[in-house]
């Protein structure tokens, strides 16, 4: 195993390496090449856009702002969810120099106006009239810096462009000529440990050489001519960002998809060759196809086909030869399950690229197994700009993270954090110097991600050093904020929010006993009931659910709490799920309460759960908690005996002291009572 790995790099960006020249490159070499389409009318009929008309878009933009007064270093607010329009404000921002500032389309208004506060915008875009209102609102505020807000759905881009008609080719094209690699592109704001969100500051090198390094390692995926992506993630990611710079800037074509309401439609329609997608969607797609299948003998054949593929599929990772009756039942699973899979996907798919949260590895291995598909997975962050690590298309490890990409190197600390170094490590967070020294160790990045590192530079992630969670969907969330105000309900004495690799956020509540049975009986119900009993009480769980609603209202809905359970007993030391200072163990509690979590906040049918079913799985957890308690007695009792000792011995020295203070005090007292008597006369 490897402690540190290096990939050469292939090329060196340049300072004209800019995010709008990847644009202007596209149409000056194939201007009536389709470069994107977009859904249009009460049909959703895929409309086509070429390089040149695209360009002339951004450029119609760019004029609008420049009218607006916006100039190189100047903040433009985004807050939309995927579309076309929202491509075309990119660029044009790219393209004078102002820095485009993502706003996820369902973080709530309170997170919208932190962001604002944080960059200062004068312009917003929004997506929607609801988000147009939140903006409108904004900028009436007299101590807001928005000037100017536009809806996009609405013509907005119209009014923009209606702005910018005053304004010259030539000086535009002197505002393009001031825009070099190093100029700040874009603020992405992430959350932290903490909680509080940190804006961090990327460059158009740094997303340039992302961009090239992808060409560099997945040549058939990304510059196959034509390829085609659609672009449903959030274009508020880096994730997103990349892979729609990555296309537009090779021979792709994008097709801006904004919600996955009819995604298993829209991918017949449109026809994608690859996809870029985070954990979750790959699950619904299964899970799609599983449903379809049924429970009958289409469902046993489905099943069957699952485990042949992931077979299939690992013993070709391994080098080992497909016997004959493999190559016979392969031929059976494609016929009837593969080639359902390939037409669910638009029969044009190749390449399914997978990050933004930890893969279930055997259903990489399903998805890889089946012909004509390769299944990929990277590892990135937006302090990364996207992927810094990838599988390469000439030798892909499903389960590993892949290598470092060209000019890229990783390395593991003494405690095995994965640390990264290469050209497209950000700049740094705004206005938080302090935060940013925590993360960087001279010119390496700390993950806060534990990692190993085989032998031919393959990463494989093993954890996380932080309590940040990673949703199934992608989203970060610090479950810190959420916890405090759960905690805040007078019966609640502990919260872990849970939801790593999950498909929503959801919580483990402990009750305070006293004060439970207090409120019972404030409330007339019954105040000897077990916590078994209170969790599935109405009166109780309403209680409790008005505190998650508080909580939620602070964060956006892929961040709120959609379930939670009562515990059947408190956290405590005895256990190990408190430490000495009462602060809670997160890994030990997740641990001991993993049935829980798996069997009842995310069984895949919970309506199916019986009471009987819930009451054995709570009894377990319970009976684990009793099982660890005697063993961790015992250490005590071996302990306590030189515990008290050594207390004994202080006390007496404590003793002795305390005396000869309180002597030292009565001496002090009454000399200061003679000068303040003296002073009185």
């Amino acid at each position: 195993m490897l402690r540190e790995y290096t990939t050469e790099p292939v090329y060196t960006t340049t300072d004209d390496d800019t995010i709008f020249k990847l644009l202007t490159d596209r149409a000056a070499s194939e201007p009536d090449s389709v470069v994107a389409q977009a859904l249009r009318g009460p049909r959703r009929q895929w409309v086509d856009i070429t390089a040149s008309q695209m360009l002339d878009d951004v450029r119609k933009v760019a004029k609008g702002l420049l009218a607006m007064g916006i100039s190189k270093g100047d903040s433009v607010l985004i807050y939309s969810p995927t579309c076309y329009e929202w491509g075309v404000v990119d660029f044009a921002c790219a393209s004078i120099g102002a820095i485009s500032v993502p706003v996820y389309d369902t973080d709530s208004p309170k997170q919208v106006a932190q962001i604002v506060s944080e960059t200062s915008p004068q312009v917003a875009f929004a997506g929607g009239d609801e988000r147009s209102l939140t903006l409108e609102a904004m900028r009436q505020s007299p101590d807001n810096s928005v000037r100017y807000s536009f809806n996009m759905q609405s013509n907005g881009l119209q009014a923009v462009t209606d702005w910018g008609k005053k304004v010259s080719d030539e000086t535009l094209d002197e505002a393009i000529a001031h825009i070099h690699a190093d100029d700040p592109l874009t603020i992405i704001f992430t959350s932290g440990s903490t909680g509080k969100p940190k804006g961090a500051l990327i460059s158009h090198r740094n997303f340039v050489h992302t961009v090239k390094s992808g060409w560099v390692v997945l040549p058939t995926m990304l510059m196959a001519d034509p390829t085609r992506l659609l672009l449903f993630l959030p274009l508020a990611h880096a994730f997103a960002r990349y892979i729609q710079y990555t296309a537009i800037g090779a021979h792709g074509v994008v097709g801006y998809l904004s919600d996955t309401k009819h995604l298993l439609a829209d991918l017949r329609g449109f026809r994608p060759t690859y996809m870029l997608a985070v954990p979750r969607v790959y699950e619904k797609v299964y899970n799609a196809a599983s449903q379809k299948a049924g429970n009958g003998l289409k469902g046993h054949v489905f099943l069957a086909a699952y485990k042949h593929f992931v077979q299939w599929s690992k013993d070709e990772q391994e080098g080992k030869a497909h016997t004959w009756r493999q190559k016979l039942h392969h031929k059976f699973f494609m016929s009837v399950v593969g080639s359902s899979i390939h037409s669910a996907m638009g029969n044009g798919m190749r390449f399914m690229a997978c990050g933004g949260a930890p893969m279930n590895v055997d259903l990489a291995h399903f998805f890889n197994g089946i012909d004509d598909l390769t299944f990929i997975q990277g590892y990135g962050l937006t302090e990364t700009s996207a992927p810094c690590m990838v599988n390469f298309e000439a030798k892909n490890h499903v389960g590993s993270v892949g290598r470092v990409g060209p000019g890229f190197s990783a390395r593991l600390t003494d405690e095995d954090e994965l640390e990264i170094k290469g050209p497209s490590v950000f700049l740094g967070y705004i206005n938080a110097p302090e935060q940013t020294a925590d993360v960087m160790n001279g010119e390496w990045l700390r993950t806060g991600d534990l990692a190993s590192i085989d032998d031919d530079g393959y990463v494989y992630i093993t954890g996380r050093k932080k309590d940040l969670i990673i949703t199934a969907g992608g989203k970060n969330v610090s479950p810190a904020p959420l916890e405090d105000i759960i905690a805040t309900c007078p019966i609640v004495s502990h919260v872990v929010v849970v939801g790593d690799n999950k498909p929503f956020i959801a919580a483990l509540i402990a009750l305070e006993p006293d004060m439970l049975r207090q409120w019972l009986e404030g409330h007339g119900l019954d105040a000897n009931m077990t916590p078994l009993e209170a969790a599935k009480n109405e009166a109780v769980r309403a209680f409790i659910q008005e505190y998650i609603d508080h909580a939620n209202a602070n964060v956006s809905r892929a961040e709120s709490v959609r379930k939670f359970v009562v515990l059947p007993s408190e956290f405590s030391q005895e256990a190990g799920t408190l430490t000495p200072s009462l602060k809670i163990v997160r890994p030990r509690v997740i641990k001991q309460y993993g049935q829980v979590i798996d069997e009842i906040l995310y069984a895949p049918k919970p309506s199916a759960m019986t009471d009987a079913a819930t009451a054995k799985i709570m009894a377990a957890a319970e009976q684990f908690n009793k099982q660890v308690q005697p063993t961790v007695k015992a250490a005590r009792d071996m302990i306590e005996p030189m515990y008290n000792k050594a207390m004994e011995n202080v006390k007496d020295n404590v003793a002795e002291f305390s005396e000869q203070l309180s002597e030292r005090l009565r001496s002090t007292a009454t000399h200061d009572d003679a000068e303040t008597e003296n002073e009185e006369k």
